[in-house]
């Protein structure tokens, strides 16, 4: 639609007037008219085009025109003006007796004003777009797409680019998305006109603007990726900048601006972002311009977007601990015969912990023009802390977090509990990326353990892949890694869900009881780990009924799968995996911490203690200088202060009494899945004709779908932890062919 514009004009004068080329100038003749004026007449240049309001009953342009109360001309121009005032409009008043009484005179300069993003996402800023001020979902969509600028194009005292507000290498440019401004016209506007470009002051915290100080395109930026000349790139708009003038060329030309994301959405922000470009008008000196025309354009910023194991892998990441050379030297194997990169991170920057899953997910952000690996950190603040901000964040490989408002997070916030699916299509509705999954205590109860809400509303927010909650917390570390994954397949829906079974599990063993083997034992020749047999194990009264808890809340969870992908039960193959419930002293990622060495437990505790200690005489020195009276009163404070944490921690008391579930012995769901090969916990099950029968049950469940099992040997190093070879390794994948913004809404 015609940008429209009301203009004044007064009898008896000349008006300059500044034309858009595209818009609409509406004049009220009867308000701009003489006292007793009862006809008009309307003449113009060639590039002036006009029409009536209401349509003139007579047809003869030469004979005045009845004027009405609300008759109006209705201005148009369809080309740029070579120079200033080079065309013009005059209507002319009369009387009664169609005697002259009076005559209005517009001198027009036309320019064309365009502010232009790649609104049809083909990589290419078209000019002109008519979609390109609003944003719309699907393959017939349209609007321009905006990255957040989370990697970092220096490698010495590194940081997020987004967080600079200048451009520390050209390079930099390439993450940004291009806006143009095309005009074309005089050489120069009208004296007192200027452009202006502005945003909004909620849309300020979200978008950062720079401009090229050339008016030519970048034809050859690949060429100077790595100048440093970044003053030719300033700063436009910002948080602290508004609005700001740029610059008209003159005749026919294009300035550059480059659009920077500066978070991600979240539940304050929905993602878009909306940059309007307006041509301003003087009235006089001391009195501010008004604006006489706008144009915008519309960005959505780019999602964060998880890839599910049926993508193919890129690199492997583990840790490398004073124990784990086994597991280490294993998974080498396997990653190498995959045809993988397998990257270690070694204990002066893994500090003891070796839980690489639980640290980080990787992800990927994608535009049109740009692509690249986002790594977003968990808020357990371990040992791995500095691992993806240190090692990970540089050029062309992103950075986020989010920072959980309470002190002390769970487990649950560690992202062995942040999985997604493969894409999948439910009751109609398709996910073509997949759905998130996490894990969260179970609907009714009322203390237990969840991913922290900063997270989760983070996931949520992201959209296009619509989170799905399971219950985990009945788990001692509550991770869903622990009881379910995803493998490819050639047929169906092109993967399985595999869900840990204790069903299945006793099944098994039942089968080899009836056998004969009942006698087989299980962690035979284990260092420091007494064999149990499989009559045992049928015999267990107590193990059998933990496991049937343990199925029921497994067989909750696989309804809740079911229904949210869409899956019948051929799309599920059950792991014979039994459990054990334990009491639950302590969060079960504390648990890991402790059986990650005492050397650390101690070395935190003597920092407690000097910190307790240094408060105490701080307290002390203060009492003195303060006096006896806040001395009491600082004493009712503390003596509340400890009714209330004694309350807390009764709760917590309550809380840590509950018995949660561990893995019997290895858990095979927890893997690690490269392609077709599966790096599979070494269960340690009992033999049969020499071979593990659970590693055989396994190969035969995965086989038929043409995987390959490799069993890794994880049982001191990392299940006798609580945990196993997912929870020690970690898979950047490639991103999906899919684009996100052509998921339909």
């Amino acid at each position: 639609m015609a940008h429209q514009r009301t203009l004044r004009v007064d009898y008896d004068k000349n008006t300059q007037v500044l034309y858009v080329v595209g818009s609409k100038l509406t004049v009220n003749l009867n308000r701009s008219a003489p006292p007793s004026s009862k006809f008009f007449s309307v003449n113009c240049t060639p590039n002036v085009q006009y029409s009536l309001s209401p349509p003139p009953q007579e047809t003869s342009h030469l004979s005045p025109l009845p004027l009405n109360p609300n008759s109006a001309l209705l201005i148009s121009m369809s080309r740029a003006s070579q120079s200033e005032n080079d065309s013009k409009l005059s209507v002319q008043y009369y009387g009664t007796n169609k005697e002259v009484i009076g005559k209005a005179v517009l001198y027009l300069t036309a320019i064309e004003i365009s502010l232009d993003v790649d609104a049809d996402r083909d990589g290419t800023v078209e000019k002109s777009n008519p979609d390109k001020g609003s944003w719309k979902w699907g393959p017939n969509g349209h609007g321009a797409i905006l990255l957040v600028n989370c990697d970092s194009e220096t490698t010495y005292l590194k940081k997020p680019d987004s967080e600079s507000d200048h451009i520390s290498k050209v390079s930099d440019l390439k993450d940004m998305s291009l806006m143009v401004l095309r005009t074309r016209g005089p050489a120069k506007l009208p004296e007192g006109y200027k452009l202006t470009m502005h945003i909004s002051q909620g849309d300020a915290e979200s978008v950062r603007v720079f401009r090229s100080k050339s008016s030519k395109v970048e034809k050859n930026m690949l060429q100077n990726l790595f100048s440093s000349f970044t003053k030719d790139y300033p700063l436009v708009l910002s948080r602290e900048v508004l609005s700001q003038e740029v610059p008209y060329l003159g005749g026919e030309g294009e300035l550059n601006f480059y659009v920077e994301g500066l978070r991600f959405p979240d539940k304050d922000f929905d993602g878009l972002v909306t940059i309007n470009l307006s041509l301003l008008e003087p009235i006089c000196d001391g009195i501010p311009e008004t604006p006489i025309f706008t144009d915008k354009v519309v960005f959505r910023v780019a999602p964060w977007i998880m890839t599910p194991n049926t993508l193919p892998p890129v690199e492997v990441f583990v840790c490398s601990t004073k124990d784990n050379y086994v597991f280490l030297e294993e998974m080498d194997n396997l990653v190498a015969e995959s045809g993988y990169k397998l990257n270690v991170c070694h204990e002066y920057m893994n500090r003891g912990d070796r839980w690489m899953q639980d640290e980080v997910e990787f992800g990927y952000i994608d535009s049109p023009h740009q692509s690249f690996p986002v790594v977003l950190d968990s808020p357990r603040n371990r040992g791995l802390d500095d691992f993806p901000y240190e090692v990970l964040l540089g050029p062309d490989f992103g950075y986020v977090t989010r920072v959980a408002k309470r002190k002390n997070v769970s487990s649950l916030d560690s992202f062995g509990n942040l999985e997604v699916s493969p894409p999948v299509t439910v009751n109609g509705k398709e996910y073509p990326l997949g759905r998130i999954i996490i894990g969260v205590a179970f609907p009714t109860t009322t203390r237990g353990r969840n991913m922290t809400e900063v997270v989760q509303e983070f996931l949520w927010a992201q959209k296009v892949q619509k989170p799905i909650a399971l219950f985990s917390d009945w788990l001692s570390v509550g991770h869903v890694d622990e009881f379910m994954t995803f493998v490819p397949a050639p047929d169906r829906k092109g993967f399985r869900l595999l869900l840990a079974s204790p069903d299945a599990a006793y099944k098994l063993f039942k089968g080899l009881q009836n056998d004969g083997h009942g006698d087989a034992k299980l962690f035979d020749g284990l260092k420091d780990e007494k064999p149990v047999t499989v009559d045992e194990i049928l015999h267990d009264e107590t193990l059998r009924s933990e496991n049937n808890y343990v199925q029921s809340c497994i067989d909750w969870n696989r309804d809740v799968l079911k229904r949210e992908l869409g899956l019948d039960e051929d799309d599920i193959i059950d792991l014979p995996i039994l459990f054990k419930l334990e009491r639950d002293e302590e969060d079960g990622e504390e648990r890991r911490d402790e059986e990650d060495g005492e050397e650390r437990r101690e070395e935190r505790e003597r920092r407690d203690e000097e910190d307790g200690e240094e408060r105490r005489e701080e307290r002390e020195r203060r009492d003195e200088e303060d006096g006896e009276e806040r001395k009491e009163e600082r004493e009712g404070r503390d003596e509340e202060r400890r009714e209330e944490d004694e309350g807390r921690n009764e709760e917590r008391r309550d809380e840590q009494e509950a018995r949660r579930a561990a893995a019997y012995y290895p858990d095979m769901v927890n893997m690690i899945v490269l392609g077709k090969n599966l790096g599979i916990p070494k269960p340690f099950g009992p033999r049969v004709n020499g071979r593990c029968a659970l590693e055989a049950e396994m190969c035969s469940l995965m086989e038929a779908l043409g995987l390959k099992c490799t069993f890794i040997d994880d049982f001191a190093s990392y299940h006798k932890m609580m945990g196993e070879v997912h929870c020690g390794s970690n898979v950047r994948r490639k991103p999906f062919d899919f684009k996100w913004w052509n998921v339909e809404f």
